[in-house]
């Protein structure tokens, strides 16, 4: 009886955050962006899990890759969290090497049983229709083909009100970030039951 009870507890789960300058804290206090919410939010709804942010502001879905083993090595997580690619976008770097990298990662993962969430960026049209077009669906593509959760837009309820960012314009302010949370914990939080 007393094993049963045991397992009706489960034991803390892991949350790898691996991300870009809008996971990073870039340009905030520390505690101020969308991961560190997250932490506090689990706190209060006492979801057993310990997050471990491993996001580089800069960081293009190859740096991800690159980086990504030895982080699946060291923290076993049971949830990764992929939000990349922003960067790739920002340098105009080739789709579907963008595209193979986020696949890669989320086997990556897969391949250890950890569940993923794909978070979805979208850039500015300034990029080009196509280009603006084919990167938005980079993401959905590579969720439906590994079975991965997707977020469809990170910066949903944000990338429309340019009082929510930063004075470079890219980086979301303070403001955003529970708006960023909001969009990403519904789809989260269930992996971490």
């Amino acid at each position: 009886m007393m094993t049963l009870s045991m397992h009706a507890h489960s034991a803390s789960k892991v949350v790898l955050v691996l991300g870009d300058s809008l996971s990073a804290e870039y340009g905030l206090a520390r505690g101020e962006g969308w991961v560190s919410l997250m932490e506090k939010r689990m706190a209060t709804e006492k979801v057993p899990a310990t997050v471990v942010n491993a996001s580089i502001s800069g960081e293009t879905t190859s740096g991800g890759r690159a980086r990504l083993q030895t982080l699946l090595e060291r923290h076993k997580p049971n949830v990764v969290v992929i939000e990349l690619g922003a960067n790739d976008a920002l340098r105009g770097l080739s789709l579907p090497a963008t595209r193979e990298n986020l696949l890669a990662m989320t086997r990556s993962a897969q391949a250890i049983k950890a569940k993923v969430v794909l978070v979805g960026m979208q850039i500015p049209p300034n990029y080009g229709g196509d280009y603006t077009r084919q990167f938005a669906a980079v993401f959905p593509a590579v969720a439906k083909e590994t079975n991965a959760v997707l977020v469809p837009f990170m910066l949903k309820g944000v990338a429309e009100k340019p009082e929510l960012f930063q004075a470079d314009r890219i980086h979301p302010a303070p403001a955003a970030h529970p708006i960023i949370l909001d969009n990403i914990w519904p789809k989260l939080k269930p992996l971490l039951r």
